[in-house]
């Protein structure tokens, strides 16, 4: 791909991210909270308890998460702040859970509140990101002069839609759903 093709491809992707924003924003749809999870810490005396650093606010989009500044990210995993409770001990990965969701709850989000973190931010303005978008991992990728968006890790882009039409359906889904959804 030419470098005028992918700076046009670039700014039609910027342009959409943008467009969405503002749809969702007119819409009242409430974004959910994006955070960087922060792992246990081992002091002099003490272990500090893992936490949740806030970095934002984001809607969930597919495999995308569309942050509130009009930034993609790749989505990472997801919680609800919680207390932490007794532990069980039966399942080990019942009990991490727990512990991340109480790890939400100690970086100040309000129990029940749905928190993203480990996501993988898609720098659509730095030339020199986009060539993380050549990894099949990525969610998005060039094709055919467009941004497009993979249904899945490793999908092919033959056939995939386009970040703005992506965008614009997605969108378009989250103001009105669907009856019974």
């Amino acid at each position: 791909m030419s470098g005028a093709q992918e700076s046009a491809a670039r700014e039609r992707a910027l342009l959409a991210c943008a467009e969405a924003v503002e749809r969702l924003r007119a819409a009242d749809v409430a974004p959910e909270a994006l955070a960087e999870y922060v792992p246990p810490r081992r002091g002099l005396l003490r272990t500090r308890p893992a936490t949740m650093r806030p970095l934002g606010e984001a809607w969930r989009i597919g495999a995308l998460l569309l942050g509130t500044d009009g930034r993609l990210f790749a989505l990472g995993r997801a919680t609800r702040a919680a207390e932490r409770g007794r532990p069980g001990y039966q399942d080990l990965s019942r009990e991490e859970r727990r512990e991340i969701a109480a790890a939400a709850l100690r970086g100040g989000y309000a129990a029940g509140t749905p928190v993203n973190y480990d996501a993988v931010a898609l720098p659509l303005d730095d030339p020199a990101g986009l060539a993380a978008l050549a990894d099949p991992g990525s969610p998005l990728g060039f094709a055919e002069g467009e941004i497009r968006v993979r249904w899945r890790a490793g999908a092919p882009l033959a056939g995939a839609p386009a970040l703005s039409a992506f965008l614009a359906e997605r969108v378009a889904l989250l103001i009105d759903p669907p009856v019974g959804s």
